[in-house]
């Protein structure tokens, strides 16, 4: 698991602007998704493509959300990184992260795939659904079609968990701010390369994007909820 660092000076900037610790006290399960970023054999088996080691330690804490929003009455959606050399995402494919991880991306990444499918370990039951996503962020025009499926179901609010910290799950946060949701992002629940990579996501999340918490924390929340009003 991460070492866990989120600056004096985030926390400073989180409270001054929102008056207190955390931003949400209580959520509304029913206006609730859970999206878990990029839980994939590319990432997390040992050897794979794009190796995170450290998410196969988040995975229990991933679960014990899951099955919590799921009895609940929550929404779990299940995200698979996607890359197909044919959508138009030249820039990536072509110029950033060296060419063995491109290269290692479109091999791994690609639908049907053995890295493209879910790591056994998450547990995906029915009534979860499973997405794929072609860009960092679940969010992007294009990428997939999860603003639609939460706006169809009334959802305004989504818990962030999965890997990495600082690619898709910050990039996914970003966005959901942006579009009026109210993020709360799960510290020991995501996982990047480095513990620099983890703790510097945070400290950007922290003053104005996201509630940045725990697994035991967002369990409170999660088993005392506000009541729906629809």
């Amino acid at each position: 698991m991460h070492e866990i660092r989120i600056s004096a000076s985030a926390k400073t900037r989180q409270m001054r602007t929102k008056g207190k610790e955390f931003a949400f006290e209580q959520i509304d399960l029913a206006r609730t998704a859970h999206l878990i970023i990029d839980m994939q054999n590319g990432f997390l088996e040992p050897g794979a493509p794009i190796e995170v080691p450290v998410a196969r330690d988040i995975v229990d804490n991933v679960n014990a959300i899951s099955a919590a929003v799921r009895d609940a009455g929550g929404l779990n959606v299940f995200f698979r990184f996607t890359v197909d050399p044919a959508d138009g995402w030249s820039v990536y494919l072509t110029s950033f992260g060296g060419e063995n991880c491109r290269d290692g991306a479109q091999l791994a990444f690609r639908p049907g795939g053995h890295h493209h499918a879910v790591y056994p370990g998450i547990d995906v039951c029915d009534g979860d659904v499973v997405m794929n996503k072609t860009r960092f962020s679940a969010f992007t025009a294009g990428s997939s079609p999860i603003a639609e499926l939460l706006a169809k179901r009334g959802i305004d609010t989504v818990i962030i968990t999965g890997t990495l910290t600082n690619c898709c799950c910050e990039s996914t946060a970003r966005d959901a701010n942006q579009l009026n949701f109210k993020v709360i992002f799960i510290s020991d629940g995501t996982a990047a390369v480095s513990d620099d990579d983890h703790n510097a996501a945070l400290n950007s999340l922290a003053p104005v994007f996201a509630d940045v918490t725990t697994t035991r924390r967002a369990l409170r929340l999660i088993s005392n909820p506000l009541t729906s009003a629809n």
